[in-house]
């Protein structure tokens, strides 16, 4: 039996993961972590509940994990995985907003314990095919924009899979300024962000969840490649994926794309 610990446990991802874990007939929900866990439980096996830690060291202590699931926040998720690491336990992270300096960090001290952590952007099926597909588009049409579509309390923008699919799309294509060559912004930021060229443009509204649109255009035509989550559980065959896969590795793996 797989050992999980979920980390962010009470919110919506968190809760999907747990549910999804005791469905498992190979993982066992070992722990769950939340900082707002105080006095909280949550339903566990059979009918019982299972007491909310707010400690995620002492809960890794207590419940000798094989895996930490994380998806907590993009301003503490570096110390959880420092600890996680320095405690010699795996890690599947779906909390996003990582630098290259972080990204390098955790696979120096990933590669260090011996331990494997996977930091993915998006774990549902359908984005890994949309960043393939929108790679193979790009070697055809090098005018390409992102526009991603998030729920309103989401932290951090652009998202962590926008990023990915800018820089997937960088490989294959080159750099180049899109527009008018003399355009400008007469309000700042109308145009998005920029990556070597492209735009990526965040949408923050009450009712998405996590959808995203490749958008390419070329003479007389567009072409548009799109993942448009329904609900959290389409996230859930990736988690489950990765906390198989992830035991015995080591190092970070960046992206669910590489373990499949």
């Amino acid at each position: 039996m797989i050992r999980v610990l979920v980390n962010g446990a009470l919110g919506r991802m968190g809760t999907e993961v747990c549910k999804t874990v005791m469905a498992q007939k190979d993982m066992d929900l070992s722990g769950v972590v939340d900082i707002n866990g105080a006095d909280k439980t949550i339903p566990y096996y059979d009918g019982g509940v299972l007491g909310v830690d707010t400690d995620l060291e002492n809960a890794i202590t207590c419940t000798r994990p094989d895996v930490v699931v994380d998806f907590t926040r993009p301003d503490a998720v570096m110390d959880n995985l420092r600890k996680i690491i320095g405690m010699g336990v795996n890690a599947v992270v779906g909390t996003t907003g990582f630098t290259k300096e972080n990204l390098e960090e955790i696979d120096k001290l990933a590669q260090e314990k011996g331990v494997g952590v996977l930091v993915a952007p998006n774990f549902a099926l359908g984005a890994v095919v949309m960043i393939k597909l929108a790679c193979e588009a790009a070697k055809y049409f090098p005018n390409v924009e992102i526009i991603e579509k998030h729920h309103d309390n989401k932290l951090d923008a652009p998202s962590g899979t926008a990023v990915l699919t800018a820089q997937k799309i960088a490989e294959v294509r080159t750099a180049m300024k899109q527009g008018h060559p003399d355009e400008k912004e007469t309000m700042p930021g109308a145009r998005g962000a920029d990556f070597e060229g492209m735009k990526i443009h965040s949408l923050r509204l009450p009712g998405y969840v996590a959808s995203q649109e490749v958008v390419f255009g070329s003479q007389g035509e567009t072409l548009k490649i799109i993942n448009d989550p329904i609900n959290r559980e389409c996230y859930m065959p990736g988690v489950m994926l990765g906390c198989r896969k992830i035991l015995g590795t080591k190092g970070l793996i960046y992206g669910l794309d590489k373990l499949l």
